[in-house]
């Protein structure tokens, strides 16, 4: 209120008379004399403050709603000029009216000069769009007040006068399509001040430099981190381009910007972006931190800043120049936008979250692949001893589930139920079918972002046929052994005890509770489909974590196993710690997540059940044995049967496409590729859909490789 009142004076200019308006009209607009632009842009003139800061920037903000007007611009221009879009076709007209009109013009300049000096533009050039240095749930918390709260007028940085004149994300683009030639001409009207004023370019300038000071001196101590060094041995630490950085940036502002300065600056980020390509490369057999890769991203994202500001330093003044600007500016706005954005800060996280987990994922999933006949029988069998120790397990949890326990101790029971029938299969050697979606998607994501488009789709072509019918083969064993294995134990314990193991009731109960429209069994099945990937998540995560900490290394050379072991068996024992750490913490996960869903419903007093294919034939068998021959061929039981099928079908769906889409998106894998992908699929399906079945005839490679994943 105090910078308002004084200069009330200025703001209660007379308005302009209509006959004053007319006769501006006819001079500078003859093709267009009642133009609501023309009108417009005279009163704008006749009122440009004098007053404080704030006065002069709201009367940018009026200028900026004149520029930004839709209203169609025909004949504002010269007929011998080419028709303009709107917003540069007002601005011809401005550089018409500041070119006759010298009074006006000063008062321009001097606005310009005033706006110039009072704000500054560290923050706009060298920390918006950029990641900040605090955690997800602190800058979540930060933007989320800045949503909701009401912010104090900081008028004096450039960064809130940009949001302030550009409050729509749309107006990045807009910008980016003004013309650089009529800015340019308009720059050279009203950006050179009469001495002693300062000039806006020389202004604008500083803070450039500043800024690409700024930006170096961050940059260079997260380049020179630990972690960093650890990860890049190629680069010695005396000729780290991170330590030169700020040198040649010394350089840059001492001899104000000059050409071999900035070819040295240039040189010296693509340096720095090589050691941050080493580092990511070497993530893959060290293990990924988030806080590592939200740091390469910094660094990655500063670089671009520099090169940006470095082009703009380094443009000749004109139109090269303010086109280079234009592009800075733009970029600056949307990336302000994203910075006040929650879901924008949520979606940056879920994808360096999906690239710590998906990594480890993926390598798993290449053992759930066949590419030969050998291979595909072989995955037969072993899914058939996952049936085998199914249908066990199935038996156990009936057991439990006649118990009498607590929440808490039931929980624990089923969990540990399942977690060891799940740890056995991994230890056998045996494979559960609905486990392999998660991981063998994480391997065709692979597949898709590695290499040019046309060797990408080739490559899928070829691994999306493997995954079906592996998927197929491990179906088959599975679902082929659990449901007799469970009939066979249902009979003997019946004959050893001379009583049935499931009762009637109990039987007819769970029949009923598998019909697939009268019961939640297809919801539930989703549910489930959830969670075996959420398995694959922690399997991913702890195999993750296991290579970061380097704990094999850590148990392979420690002194009481090697006293215990020998030097020789503790190195065999870390190898299989980190070879099953991915299996183990998947299994133990998925375990403890089924047991979870029916306790937690109950907690919140909503009915919430598990549906996994093989428990549930594998249950199915058993209520069947009870129930004798002829309940089988009831509709109800036939019913709960197509229940279990579905149940399959959603399981492999659900899960398979969670763990592609994080895969795609940890690997930046475009959407565009989508088309092309399904397209390739099709075609292949329809020329050879025996192989989506059955292996090949010929012998095909006996390993399946896989490319390693993208290093950025």
């Amino acid at each position: 209120m105090t910078d308002s009142a004084p200069a009330q004076p200025t703001m209660s200019r007379p308005q302009p008379s209509a006959r004053e308006v007319d006769a501006f009209c006819v001079q500078y607009a003859p093709r267009a004399p009642g133009h609501a632009a023309v009108r417009d842009l005279y009163r704008l003139l006749c009122d440009v403050p004098e007053g404080s800061l704030e006065q002069r920037l709201h009367w940018v903000e009026r200028w900026m709603q004149w520029l930004r007007e839709r209203i169609p611009a025909h004949g504002l221009v010269d007929a011998s000029e080419p028709e303009a879009s709107p917003a540069d076709s007002r601005l011809a007209l401005l550089i018409r009216v500041l070119e006759g009109e010298p009074a006006m013009r000063a008062a321009l300049t001097r606005l310009v000069a005033a706006v110039c000096e009072g704000c500054r533009g560290l923050k706009l050039f060298a920390q918006v769009g950029l990641p900040a240095g605090q955690g997800f749930f602190a800058e979540a918390s930060d933007r989320l007040a800045r949503a909701l709260l009401p912010s104090a007028p900081e008028p004096g940085k450039l960064s809130e006068l940009l949001l302030r004149l550009c409050p729509d994300p749309d107006d990045a683009d807009w910008l980016a399509r003004l013309s650089p030639a009529r800015l340019a001409q308009l720059a050279a009207l009203v950006g050179e001040p009469r001495p002693p004023e300062p000039s806006p370019a020389a202004r604008v300038r500083a803070d450039l430099m500043d800024a690409l000071l700024l930006l170096a001196v961050q940059l260079a101590a997260l380049g020179m981190a630990e972690d960093v060094r650890d990860r890049s041995p190629e680069t010695a630490f005396r000729a780290s381009p991170f330590l030169r950085m700020r040198l040649i940036c010394d350089a840059v502002l001492a001899r104000d910007a000059a050409a071999d300065t900035l070819r040295d600056l240039s040189t010296c980020v693509a340096d720095c972006r090589q050691v941050v390509a080493n580092v990511s490369r070497h993530l893959e057999e060290t293990g990924v931190s988030v806080d590592l890769v939200y740091r390469l991203e910094r660094i990655r994202r500063g670089l671009e800043r520099m090169e940006a500001i470095a082009r703009v330093l380094g443009a000749p003044r004109g139109e090269v120049r303010w086109r280079e600007a234009m592009a800075l500016v733009s970029d600056l706005l949307r990336r302000a936008h994203a910075d006040r954005s929650v879901v924008e800060l949520v979606k940056r996280n879920m994808r360096m979250l999906a690239r710590k987990i998906i990594e480890r994922a993926g390598h798993s999933g290449e053992h759930y692949i066949t590419s030969t006949r050998q291979g595909f029988h072989a995955m037969v069998h072993s899914a058939a001893g996952g049936g085998l120790v199914t249908a066990l397990a199935v038996a156990n949890k009936t057991l439990l589930s006649g118990l009498i326990l607590a929440p808490f101790f039931s929980f624990l029971a089923v969990g540990l139920n399942y977690a060891a029938a799940f740890v056995l299969i991994q230890v056998l050697g045996f494979t559960l079918a609905t486990k392999q979606p998660s991981v063998t998607a994480a391997t065709l994501a692979g597949a898709v972002g590695e290499g040019a488009r046309g060797e990408r789709l080739a490559s899928l072509v070829e691994l999306i046929p493997r995954i079906t019918r592996s998927q197929l083969a491990a179906f088959a064993g599975n679902l082929g052994v659990v449901a007799p294995a469970a009939v066979l134990f249902a009979l003997g314990y019946q004959l050893l005890t001379g009583q049935g193991f499931m009762s009637p009731a109990k039987a007819q109960a769970t029949v009923a509770s598998l019909h697939p429209w009268k019961s939640g069994t297809l919801i539930y099945a989703a549910m489930t489909g959830v969670m075996l990937w959420m398995s694959s998540v922690a399997g991913g995560w702890l195999e993750n974590f296991v290579v970061y900490r380097r704990l094999p290394e850590a148990l392979a050379h420690h002194p009481l196993l090697i006293r215990l072991l020998g030097e020789a068996r503790a190195r065999r024992l870390a190898d299989g710690f980190q070879h099953a750490a991915s299996g183990f913490g998947a299994n133990v996960a998925l375990g403890f997540l089924l047991a979870l869903a029916p306790v937690v419903g109950r907690f919140f007093g909503v009915t919430l059940d598990v549906r996994h294919v093989t428990f549930v034939l594998g249950s199915l068998a058993l209520s069947g044995t009870a129930l004798g021959p002829d309940a089988v061929l009831q509709p109800e039981f036939l019913a709960a049967l197509a229940g279990t099928a579905l149940t399959g079908i959603i399981n492999f769906a659900v899960s398979f496409s969670l763990a592609l889409g994080v895969a795609v998106r940890a690997r930046d894998v475009p959407s565009r590729e989508a088309l092309p992908f399904l397209r390739a699929v099709l075609t292949h399906l329809v020329r050879d859909p025996r192989s989506f079945v059955l292996p090949p005839k010929e012998s095909e490679n006996d390993v399946l490789r896989v490319s390693a994943p993208p290093t950025n």
